[in-house]
């Protein structure tokens, strides 16, 4: 697989969810019995993704790397940078340009949650060539950014909540960017909201037509915690499938063991140093089936 940079954009002052969000960030409010960070972190290390920066607010910054670290205790790098005020998605570009480098990115929201297969995602960091975005068939596509495409995935159109959508494929926070990203955001302007907009973005991979869509079929669960009651059924998501199924999702522990990123004896190591509570019981029981 390509190199591949990951971001986690969890900055915002999550005002739709005040007054939770009051002296807590967003992405540290708990979906069923994790914080929110751990499920976009999941996706990224599930994919294959092992060197990540998150970038979040001069408040939220240090209460995240207390939660996360440095991300050795599952065999990743967790960096960190500080964005003063939310200037728009893509301005995770412009902080993020010295982590990516010379390679390519996928950047994922703080906010949106993923379940299932993730094959679409590991064919988009494969076959990716300049941008690609993912397509999720939705009932109420005015909603949302809505991409319209061809048979051969390739990007049409990008309307952001239109009146009239041309398809019923709503775009999750998701994304996989070419290296060249970060020489095209800086050359962006602000939108009328005075904001970096990740739809300008794709819009010049498209003028370029290097823009690709890949469909998210129906094993996959796409979940935006963005209000209380999308919070709430997020929770109930989570809790239903866990209690089911007897297994954990966002395991952080699990997913950094069978993705082989620690041995089991580094696992064991650090599951001992967790504080007595049923994620560790799980992870034992993870370890005892092994």
């Amino acid at each position: 697989m390509k190199n591949t940079k990951g971001i986690i954009l969890a900055g915002g002052s999550g005002t739709r969810l005040y007054p939770m969000t009051a002296v807590q960030s967003k992405q540290l409010q708990p979906v069923y019995d994790k914080p929110m960070i751990y499920y976009p972190l999941a996706t990224l290390m599930l994919a294959g993704i092992k060197e990540i920066l998150i970038i979040s607010t001069p408040v939220d910054t240090p209460n995240i790397e207390r939660l996360l670290g440095d991300g050795s205790q599952w065999g990743i790098s967790l960096q960190y940078v500080v964005q003063p005020a939310p200037k728009g998605i893509a301005e995770a570009f412009v902080y993020g340009k010295e982590f990516i480098g010379n390679d390519q990115v996928c950047l994922i929201l703080g906010d949106n949650l993923f379940y299932g297969k993730l094959d679409f995602l590991r064919n988009a960091l494969e076959n990716n060539v300049g941008g690609t975005i993912f397509g999720y068939r939705v009932t109420d596509p005015e909603r949302y950014g809505v991409v319209e495409f061809d048979d051969h995935g390739n990007v049409r159109s990008i309307e952001e909540k239109p009146k009239h959508p041309k398809s019923n494929y709503a775009i999750p926070g998701i994304y996989v960017f070419s290296n060249e990203v970060v020489r095209i955001v800086p050359n962006q302007q602000p939108s009328v909201r005075g904001e970096l907009e990740i739809t300008d973005v794709q819009l010049e991979y498209l003028r370029r037509n290097e823009l690709r869509v890949e469909i998210m079929g129906r094993g996959i669960a796409w979940l935006d915690t963005g209000t209380p009651e999308s919070l709430l059924e997020a929770s109930q998501f989570i809790h239903a499938i866990e209690k089911r199924q007897g297994t954990k999702i966002a395991c952080l522990e699990e997913i950094a063991l069978y993705e082989h990123y620690i041995t089991k004896e580094q696992y064991l190591q650090h599951v001992q140093t967790l504080p007595k509570s049923s994620y560790r019981e799980y992870c034992l029981s993870v370890a005892n089936e092994i």
